[in-house]
């Protein structure tokens, strides 16, 4: 992934300027790339940019569930099926 180097801010400079950093993200909607001792650490997101990731994640999530039941119901056979009843009875 390539990160323009005016995105990028080291941990102590976003210490120091977090609000402004807050607001200029707020208006831009760029991450800020947050390092600790050259390596990305962290990124800051704008609320909007965040929650429509955890969309994503969330509509991958439903999707590999639905994976799930569908390779399940593949192999499902309502002759296996066992009452109720005859799950009491066996208690």
């Amino acid at each position: 992934m390539l990160v323009e180097a005016k995105q990028m801010m080291p941990i102590t400079r976003l210490q120091k300027e977090l609000t402004q950093t807050v607001r200029k993200l707020s208006n831009s909607g760029k991450a800020v790339y947050i390092l600790k001792n050259n390596n990305m650490e962290a990124v800051l997101l704008s609320y909007q940019e965040y929650e429509h990731l955890k969309n994503i994640e969330e509509i991958f999530e439903q999707y590999e569930i639905k994976k799930m039941v569908e390779t399940r119901m593949e192999k499902y056979n309502p002759k296996n099926n066992v009452s109720w009843e005859n799950i009491k009875e066996e208690m």
